[in-house]
């Protein structure tokens, strides 16, 4: 999708160290129109209308129904193990709404993003949830139980130093999200399942041009700061799930199964995010700014080279599982 460049504000650099508050009511106007921008490309979408409701019947319990079976749906051991990292991810909402609120307020054009961006994202938990108890993906008492656990524990941010932090973070956070979700619609072996994923990566791509454009706004406005926030969230970046229960095992299998690794990580979010920002090639920066597009370099050179360890072993992994898959048939 374009993106309009940020030709509409006048942005002068500070070289002084910006306050939070000061950042925010710096950056209003560019939230205003960046705004406007997804309220005019972003489509109103239905959730009942990615659900299979026909394929649904009563469970075992109180309705006296079916007893969930592993075999009562199509989708694979890799979508339904991504689904439910996925839905888990999502049920958070609540947690996130309140970081993101307390960080950027609820007043202006920061307000009615912030509630705008909570309304779409609480969609993606709606729809995906229906779809999982409808279609019979998943045990609905492990993940009724899962989320209870999860949400108990709450969410805080990694990325709590500055509100440039949080900005950074989204950025790349909400690429990852879209990449993640279209990814397991794509291993989930249900046409269903893949086609409401897509929907709502498409939400994820569009939440990711917005904070992606604000943190290029906030780059030109403070680029020692911004440059340091990004290596800062790029060198020490984890999914938002990874407090929920069974997460790290979870993330091996989603990694070796092609949802979410070092090389998608490298590749797909992170080098697209810093290109379109250009953030090696940013001139000018003080001795924060460019120390820290030094570690940032030198990070990404790491992780290229820890990426390519991870292909080749994975490329073993698969193989051995092959050839044990032909010799048993």
């Amino acid at each position: 999708m374009p993106d309009r460049e940020l030709d509409a504000v006048t942005i002068t650099p500070s070289r002084s160290t910006m306050s939070d508050t000061d950042l925010i009511l710096a950056l209003e106007e560019v939230v205003e129109r960046e705004l406007n921008r997804h309220l005019g490309v972003a489509k109103e979408w239905m959730p009942h209308e990615y659900v299979p409701w026909s394929k649904g019947r009563d469970f075992d319990g109180l309705m006296g129904g079916e007893a969930w079976a592993v075999d009562q749906s199509p989708v694979s051991d890799i979508g339904r193990i991504s689904l439910v990292v996925n839905l888990l991810t999502e049920d958070n909402l609540p947690s996130y709404h309140h970081e993101i609120a307390t960080m950027f307020g609820r007043e202006g054009a920061w307000g009615t993003w912030v509630h705008q961006w909570t309304a779409e994202e609480g969609r993606h938990a709606i729809v995906m949830r229906d779809y999982l108890l409808t279609a019979r993906a998943v045990d609905p008492v492990a993940l009724e139980q899962a989320r209870m656990t999860h949400m108990a524990e709450g969410f805080t941010s990694d990325n709590s130093h500055s509100m440039l932090h949080s900005v950074a973070y989204v950025a790349f956070q909400e690429l990852a999200t879209r990449i993640s979700h279209r990814n397991t619609g794509h291993h989930s072996g249900d046409p269903v399942c893949d086609r409401m994923l897509a929907r709502i990566a498409t939400d994820e791509n569009l939440h990711m041009v917005f904070y992606r454009n604000l943190l290029k706004a906030a780059l030109e406005i403070a680029p020692d700061q911004a440059v340091r926030a990004v290596a800062d969230v790029v060198t020490g970046f984890r999914m938002p799930g990874h407090g929920m229960p069974g997460f790290e095992r979870a993330a091996a299998q989603m990694a070796i199964g092609g949802i979410y690794n070092l090389r998608i990580h490298h590749d797909d979010v992170l080098q697209p995010v810093l290109r379109h920002l250009r953030v090696a090639e940013l001139t000018g920066l003080g001795p924060v700014g460019l120390q820290a597009q030094q570690e940032l370099g030198m990070y990404l050179e790491g992780l290229d080279t820890q990426a390519t360890r991870f292909d080749e072993r994975r490329a073993a992994l698969l193989a051995r599982r092959a050839a044990a898959q032909a010799a048993k048939g």
